[in-house]
């Protein structure tokens, strides 16, 4: 068989084993960086933070700020002190950064807002210089370029930037894939139609060595509508690499995938899978071959991952859930290169954070970072306001 990246296949499901064995690491130490306390401070960052080469982290908060509460950017140092580098005030500039950040050689920061901007308030694309000078680089119409860009932008060798927005487009308003160069051009690259190709693109985008483009959407495909894994040729042809369908196979992909340094693809989703419908963990491998690696069956393992994961270097997966675990308010969890379950972090709200919707960053030693929406400091907010944390390996 050829690769999938060569021409399509027909996915085969391989069914792991249904015998869930789930251990808790004992070597792991999980530490709170920083709890948001203060809603000028921003507040539910959703996305992982991102490092730089001296170890500062930074992210985006959906909501607060000094600007009328539409969210921020923010950097943590390595000493734990936060900074508020914007603050967005809906318009024209932006609000709701969902999404988390790319940050180029020169150290500017690039991400997506979901709603205000320009053109009606689909959300926007933008930059942030060292400086805190924000530019407004594309906002969203809705049709025929998309509204409300949920993932996170991915960038090429040349500075060209691709992304997603999970509604909007020429062909029916179910999502668009985007191109935003270099020179500032903005190109839709593809207009989703629910059927069969699939609908709301909500995660973001990975990229191979030719330019082929991957993803997965939530909903539609050939399957029963339950969503999608995709790949968008450079020449603007859109290929199905997997249909959803519900059981045993996972249902509702909102995160993106990661890839090995072999070419197969990781991914989750939110619902589905062959222990009670409380999500997956996926691969899709370079011949097209669908394996089950984990269903989740909310407790003891945690349910509904909303991210996607991470692979190390050594095959090992890693990534969060959204609900369940010990107490269930979510967890961080690894798969083993050989299969094998543990979970890194039971989340209990108070003081440690809760419901992480985003995934994990992980830096050359081996450690992951990641963010809550909710948890902390139980006094801030409805639910708290959110924290970043770190597991030592």
């Amino acid at each position: 068989m050829r690769p999938i990246f060569a021409r399509v296949l027909a996915s085969a499901i391989v069914l792991a084993s249904t015998a869930m064995t789930v251990s808790s690491a004992q070597a792991q130490t999980f530490t709170v960086l920083y709890t948001f306390t203060d809603e000028t401070q921003g507040w539910q960052p959703e996305a992982a933070p991102i490092l730089d080469n001296a170890g500062n982290l930074y992210g985006t908060t959906q909501f607060g700020g000094t600007a009328g509460g539409f969210g921020t950017v923010y950097k943590l140092d390595t000493s734990g002190n936060e900074t508020v580098l914007y603050s967005f005030a809906g318009e024209p500039d932006g609000e709701d950064p969902e999404a988390g950040l790319v940050r180029d050689r020169a150290g500017n920061l690039y991400g997506s807002t979901l709603y205000g901007g320009t053109a009606g308030g689909y959300g926007t694309v933008f930059k942030l210089d060292k400086a805190g000078e924000l530019t407004l680089l594309h906002s969203f119409a809705s049709n025929p370029d998309g509204a409300d860009p949920h993932g996170s932008l991915i960038s090429d060798p040349h500075g060209n930037g691709y992304g997603t927005t999970q509604y909007g487009g020429a062909a029916g308003g179910y999502g668009t894939v985007f191109e935003l160069h270099a020179e500032g051009q903005f190109t839709a690259l593809y207009s989703f139609a629910g059927t069969p190709d699939g609908e709301d693109p909500e995660a973001g985008l990975i990229r191979d060595e030719t330019g082929n483009l991957y993803g997965t959407t939530v909903y539609g495909g050939t399957a029963g509508g339950y969503g999608t894994v995709f790949r968008l040729g450079k020449s603007g042809k859109l290929t199905l690499l997997h249909s959803f369908a519900g059981t045993p196979d996972g249902e509702n992909p909102y995160a993106g995938l990661a890839a090995d340094s072999a070419g197969n693809a990781y991914g989750t989703t939110k619902y589905g899978g062959a222990a009670g419908g409380f999500g997956a963990v996926f691969k899709l491998d370079k011949m097209g071959r669908f394996t089950l690696l984990h269903s989740f069956s909310g407790t003891p393992d945690g349910e509904n991952p909303l991210a996607g994961v991470i692979v190390d270097p050594a095959g090992n997966i890693y990534g969060t859930t959204y609900y369940g675990g010990t107490f269930g308010y979510g967890t961080v969890f690894e798969i083993d290169h050989t299969g094998n379950f543990t979970i890194l972090h039971n989340f209990n709200a108070s003081p440690d954070g809760a419901n992480p919707v985003g995934g994990l960053t992980r830096d050359a030693a081996g450690n992951l970072y990641g963010a809550t929406s909710d948890g902390g400091d139980l006094s801030c907010g409805f639910f708290g306001c959110g924290v970043i944390f770190k597991v030592t390996p």
